[in-house]
């Protein structure tokens, strides 16, 4: 497998799905703005959005997949379909015990997560919790069966899967809002929505590869499994490892629901578009990553191990450093392309452009950490990464002291990135301490070729868009659309061109998964 191919076509998925994602954020921004009524709905989905992380997506896929890797590489198909059964009987059960318990303690939910909204926005974000809540379930089973089709390397089905959510959240904000009392509770109804078309599309992949899992009714049996004992066990670690980003996610969203109406918003629509490279690089070399170095470990292949690695690393600084510094020159002209329109204001693409430099500043700490966690996962280790994570949350929240006072909203932005790049830091001197990855030679010259390139395409982004009034250009939105895209090509051309000139080659970056 092409893995460098592999990637361009998981990440041509992932764009379609960001771009819709900034589409849907445009939309909702034009619509509702930044208010206490936005801040509810934020506080709403972010609820069933963190245990997703926490037990779909996050834990659960990082127990689950090199076990999955396992079976079907030493148990043949037969035991790796029962496994899956057995595994999707327990997961489905288990999220929806835990729905129905989130919309009876709803409210005390809430509370914890954002006790600053006021009176109105409280109890608006209580209701849309309780609507929201079996948004979980849905994406239990869609993490189940990325993590089975990502192990059969068929990636580009879980890489469109969140594009279904975004179609839902347009077409809720365009034809269903206008015709509620309370409009922005469409946008809850657009959830629900499109995580039930997010499992339909599972459904035939499945089917073709043969592994569409039989749900059973009775989860104490599935239980029996040794293989689910497995999952379970080491999703205890990785319960964890999420619950401490999540925590921190959680005293962050606490924190900017006393710093007034519109702060959760704001910083919502930063982390929007600090989620489009995270996404497009992280995420999907994290896909890419896990099954190929869960095989490496499982063959006991350690100069395969090494050099996945190595593959991937370049390729995270290659791209998300570039990806950063356009990020922070070119913050406010984003914000003011993407939602300043009808309800958001000029005065919230500031609001919103501060976080959004912020995060830049951490972006390859958080994309490095979507790199290396996968070399310890793929080794079935996962207590590593756990006391990483709690250490990384604690010195968040330390840096949160520090930061929030100065810097506002944008303070918890930056202790958000400059978190992960501890974390990221940790993750990589644990590799090498326990002697499972080694570099290759050539990262010194590597870096120098880096620092030129962005120094230049930096410089160029930033004078470029000092030259244009982006507030004043609203009423002209096609020609504000057309002057950022063509800064954006303008910085893209001279970075690559000015590395295609010191030696870098599109071959250099090939690799064959074997």
């Amino acid at each position: 497998m092409n893995l460098l191919r592999t990637l361009a076509a998981i990440s041509s998925m992932t764009m379609l799905s960001r771009v819709t994602g900034l589409l849907r954020e445009s939309l909702f921004a034009a619509a509702f703005g930044a208010s206490g009524m936005t801040d509810a709905f934020n506080v709403a989905f972010r609820l069933p959005n963190l245990l997703r992380r926490l037990f779909a997506e996050g834990a659960f896929s990082q127990a689950f997949v090199p076990i999955l890797a396992e079976y079907k590489t030493k148990h043949g198909d037969a035991a790796t379909k029962s496994l899956a059964d057995h595994v999707a009987t327990v997961l489905l059960w288990a999220t929806l015990a835990i729905s129905l318990l989130g919309i009876v303690a709803a409210p005390v939910l809430v509370y914890l997560m954002a006790g600053g909204l006021d009176q109105h926005a409280f109890p608006a974000s209580v209701f849309m919790t309780r609507l929201m809540f079996p948004y979980i379930a849905c994406m239990s089973f869609v993490a189940l069966a990325g993590g089975i089709l990502n192990t059969w390397r068929q990636f580009k089905v879980p890489a469109f899967t969140p594009v279904l959510l975004n179609l839902s959240f347009i077409g809720a904000a365009l034809f269903l809002a206008p015709h509620m009392a309370q409009p922005v509770y469409a946008m809850a109804i657009g959830v629900m929505a499109g995580g039930i078309l997010q499992v339909a599309i599972q459904i035939p992949a499945l089917l073709r590869l043969g592994m569409l899992p039989r749900i059973g009714l009775n989860p104490m049996a599935a239980l029996q499994d040794p293989g689910v004992r497995r999952v379970l066990i080491k999703m205890g670690p990785a319960v964890f490892a999420v619950s401490a980003s999540q925590l921190s996610l959680i005293i962050n969203t606490n924190i900017a629901s006393n710093l007034g109406p519109g702060a959760i918003t704001s910083l919502s629509y930063a982390d929007r578009l600090m989620e489009l490279p995270s996404a497009l690089l992280g995420v999907a070399l994290g896909t890419i990553l896990l099954p190929s170095l869960a095989k490496a470990s499982n063959e006991d292949d350690a100069e395969e191990y090494s050099a996945l690695l190595n593959w991937g690393l370049r390729l995270s600084f290659l791209l998300a450093l570039p990806a950063a510094v356009g990020m922070a020159v070119l913050a406010t002209p984003l914000i003011a392309t993407l939602f300043h329109y009808r309800n958001f204001t000029a005065a919230m693409i500031g609001a919103s452009a501060a976080p959004l430099v912020a995060y830049a500043i951490g972006l390859i700490g958080i994309i490095l950490v979507k790199t290396l966690a996968p070399a310890f996962y793929s080794r079935q280790d996962i207590r590593t990464p756990v006391r990483i994570a709690i250490g990384v949350m604690l010195v968040t929240q330390l840096m949160n002291l520090a930061f929030v006072p100065l810097f506002g909203v944008a303070g918890l932005a930056l202790s958000i990135g400059l978190g992960a790049s501890v974390n990221a830091l940790f993750l990589y001197r644990g590799l090498r301490k326990i002697g499972i990855y080694r570099g290759q030679a050539g990262w010194g010259p590597f870096f120098a070729k880096l620092g030129v390139a962005l120094s230049a395409m930096g410089a160029c982004g930033w004078f470029a868009a000092q030259r244009i009034d982006w507030v004043a250009m609203q009423a002209h939105p096609v020609l504000r659309v057309l002057a950022l895209g063509t800064i954006i090509g303008a910085c893209v051309l001279l970075y690559f061109g000015l590395l295609f000139a010191m030696g870098f080659r599109l071959r250099d970056f090939r690799r064959v998964a074997h």
